[in-house]
């Protein structure tokens, strides 16, 4: 049995890219015995996981790799392979896409109670957390989000651009500076231009014309295989999730008006709150709450974006006529901001951010009539390369993590 699965794990942990770690990579507290890193389809959990191997281990009589979607994995038995494993002297195993092994809260919880000692690293889809209340391993397992490419990463990965990740308080305190910095010598808002369409998945590696059709992929593979399973849905209930994302993304702006909405696809309200919150738990669409109404309220959404513009340009390819862009903006804003901080709408300008900072997105060419004379106000502008005054280049924004 373990050689078969070694031989699989030699194919697997071959040629793993080392240069480049996603910044979740230096937060995991790798000594932890038990990780288990979630996130959306095509961030790189992989990858990450493989990365520790090779840094740690670099050999699999220490630490076994399998992804629980492998059919040789699936006969044996996830517990069987870790008993037999540990039996062998292992010290570690990696549980890849454990989200797609049957009953896989039960099983893991067993392997963690019976090998004591043994570090079990685990990576499974953010809609995991739908399922989660088969067997309680939050005491036992510490978690994790991978989110998508920030800016900052891409210029890392795709042009080979090493910046540090700034903080909300640098960007408003020091932001003339850095922009001046960043963009010296360099086209940073063609760098940024070509981010929000195909940059915020790291398989733009692979090719960035096939880009698009691999990120469809990814989107038929959440509804059909994460959300479908997680949330126990009817075969025929599927096309609705599909419906839903394209309305959000042809109509812009989107208004959320959750009876017109039900109406339109012809479903009951109460289905239509368990959808959204279905593709906003599968990292598809951000619901964006009011001020005063908690973060992320998905039962009561104010807004409601797409995850990133990637997301959007991918399902609306009309995303890149130049009457969209302020849809376009407001998701690149929300995307990198709610990752990291409190972001809500505001009642003064388009965003308020850790209940403090309100800003309002737009173009270059954005006055702050709307904000004048509200204390710790910004503009957020597109098209510019360096900021001055409360105008601060949106671009920066990615530079949060």
């Amino acid at each position: 049995m373990l050689e078969e699965l070694f031989y699989i794990h030699r194919r697997t942990v071959e040629d793993v890219p080392l240069k480049f770690k996603r910044y979740l990579h230096g937060r995991i507290d790798w000594n932890s015995l038990h990780v288990c890193i979630t996130g959306y389809r095509g961030t790189g959990k992989t990858t990450m996981l493989l990365q520790h191997y090779a840094e740690k281990y670099k050999d699999v009589e220490k630490c076994l790799y399998v992804s629980a979607d492998n059919v040789e994995v699936s006969a044996i038995g996830l517990f069987r392979i870790a008993s037999e494993y540990f039996k062998f002297g292992g010290e570690a195993i990696i549980i890849d896409e454990i989200h797609k092994y049957p009953d896989w809260e039960i099983e893991l919880k067993n392997i963690i109670d019976t090998f004591k000692g043994k570090r079990v690293l685990v990576s499974g889809s953010s809609s995991l957390h739908l399922k989660m209340g088969k067997a309680d391993l939050s005491r036992r397992v510490v978690y994790y989000n991978l989110q998508e490419l920030s800016f900052r990463e891409y210029l890392e990965l795709k042009e080979g651009l090493l910046f540090p990740a700034l903080s909300l308080d640098d960007i408003i305190g020091h932001h003339v500076k850095i922009s001046g910095d960043l963009s010296k010598g360099r086209p940073i808002l063609k760098y940024f231009r070509n981010y929000l369409s195909t940059g915020a998945y790291p398989f733009i590696m692979e090719g960035e014309p096939t880009y698009l059709s691999r990120l469809l992929n990814v989107i038929e593979k959440v509804i059909y295989e994460d959300i479908a399973v997680a949330g126990d849905m009817k075969q025929s209930s599927i096309p609705v999730l599909k419906k839903i994302l394209w309305l959000i993304a042809s109509s812009v702006p989107f208004q959320v008006n959750i009876d017109k909405m039900s109406r339109e696809i012809g479903i009951s309200k109460e289905y239509l709150y368990n959808y959204l919150e279905y593709l906003d738990r599968a990292g598809m669409i951000n619901s964006i709450a009011s001020e005063g109404r908690g973060y992320r309220l998905v039962r009561k959404p104010s807004k409601i974006l797409m995850a990133n513009s990637n997301i959007l340009f991918a399902i609306n390819s009309s995303m890149m006529s130049e009457a969209v862009k302020g849809t376009v903006r407001e998701t690149f804003f929300v995307s990198q901001t709610g990752n990291i901080c409190k972001t809500t709408l505001s009642d003064e300008g388009d965003f308020r951010v850790n209940d403090r900072y309100v800003f309002e997105i737009g173009g270059p060419g954005k006055g702050d009539d709307q904000i004048k004379g509200i204390d710790d106000s910004y503009i957020a502008a597109d098209g510019i390369e360096v900021g001055f005054g409360n105008k601060i280049p949106l671009y920066l924004f990615g530079f949060l993590y």
